[in-house]
């Protein structure tokens, strides 16, 4: 990409699916956006447009700048952190719970529509961008957001995330490429956990830190 995008095609990058990808906007604005390397044009009907990574680091980076005279806020809960460290407070926008949230969004309908919508939409995206149209193992969004995503099945699937005065699972970022640790307050549940993230196309096994003996998994997506 020689040239950042124009303000009117920022709109529209901003405006897309924070999930899967989705983009609306005028023909012309997305074959620009295509041109660009920032968007791709599903081969299927309907022929739906969806941001590349590329476009999605841009709406990502978006997402993190400050409005005019405040400060800028912790925008992503996915960045790499070591484990135990607390992520940022909720944004407004959607995010699967990793567990340790100071803020939590509420619980109750709303947001297991919001989560069932995101899973939903996020299995859409496997199909659409896996090779083989594969929707049972993970795609390149989910290896680039390796947290987010591993949380969003585990939220999907009716684990409760740590917060407040609730215990429960936690996503923390490790230094190995492509793995995510997962933490459970119990044997029970953090089995269940491995057991959740098998089914939605991950690689699960457990391990025992050396200093602290505390169980938990090493997480990584499938690839076949």
């Amino acid at each position: 990409m020689s040239r950042p995008p124009t303000a009117a095609q920022r709109r529209v990058i901003e405006a897309a699916d924070p999930v899967t990808g989705r983009l609306r906007g005028t023909q012309a604005q997305l074959a620009a956006l295509v041109a660009r390397g920032l968007a791709f044009r599903h081969p299927r009907p309907p022929h739906d447009h969806f941001l590349t990574p590329a476009g999605h680091r841009i709406r990502e980076a978006a997402a993190s700048e400050p409005a005019a005279g405040k400060t800028a806020p912790e925008t992503s809960v996915f960045a790499a952190r070591a484990a135990g460290e607390q992520p940022p407070t909720d944004t407004g926008v959607f995010a699967a719970r990793v567990g340790g949230e100071e803020e939590p969004p509420a619980d109750g309908a709303a947001r297991l529509r919001e989560v069932h919508s995101a899973w939903q939409g996020l299995l859409e995206l496997r199909r659409m961008t896996n090779p083989d149209g594969a929707a049972d193992r993970p795609c390149g969004w989910e290896r680039t957001h390796l947290v987010r995503a591993a949380a969003l099945a585990l939220e999907a699937a009716g684990h409760r995330p740590a917060g407040g005065d609730a215990d429960g699972y936690r996503v923390r970022a490790t230094p190995q490429p492509e793995a995510v640790a997962v933490y459970a307050p119990d044997a029970e549940r953090l089995a269940a956990c491995a057991a959740t993230l098998r089914r939605a196309g991950w690689q699960a096994g457990e391990y025992t830190e050396p200093r602290t003996r505390v169980r938990y998994l090493l997480a990584s997506p499938r690839r076949v």
